[in-house]
C-alpha cells in the first residue's frame, strides 16, 4: 500500500504551484482586441462574451440597451459552445473518417 504524503504548513514566503486552468488563464487573451489579433475566433468571443457580461452588471447601462446585450450574449454563448463541440471530438457530430475507395457504381 502507497504512504500518503506527509503535510507541512506553509512558510510566509511560500506559494502554492500554479494549476493548469490558472496556467491557461495567464495565456488568454484580455481584451477583445488582443483576441482579434491572436487570430482565435473562439477567444475573440470569449473576450467578447466579458464585455458584454461586464455591462450588463454595470449599473450605469442604459435600461434600453439590457435587451440587445441579453441576447447578444446567449448568442455568443451558443457560438462558443458550437465551436468547443466541434473541436472535441468525442462529442461533434461530425464522424471524421478515412475515404473509401470509388467503384464507380450508384449513388
Amino acid at each position: 500500500m502507497p504512504r500518503k504524503p506527509t503535510l507541512r504548513s506553509v512558510g510566509p514566503d511560500e506559494t502554492p504551484p500554479e494549476t493548469a486552468e490558472e496556467k491557461a488563464e495567464k495565456r488568454k487573451p484580455r481584451t477583445v482586441l488582443a483576441a482579434a489579433q491572436s487570430g482565435s475566433r473562439l477567444e475573440e468571443l470569449r473576450a467578447m462574451r466579458v464585455v458584454i457580461a461586464r455591462r450588463l452588471d454595470d449599473p450605469n447601462t442604459p435600461a434600453r440597451d439590457l435587451a440587445a446585450l441579453s441576447r447578444r450574449q446567449l448568442e455568443i454563448g451558443r457560438e462558443v459552445e458550437a465551436i468547443e463541440i466541434a473541436e472535441d471530438e468525442d462529442h461533434s457530430v461530425v464522424v471524421k473518417t478515412d475515404d473509401e475507395a470509388w467503384d464507380g457504381t450508384g449513388y
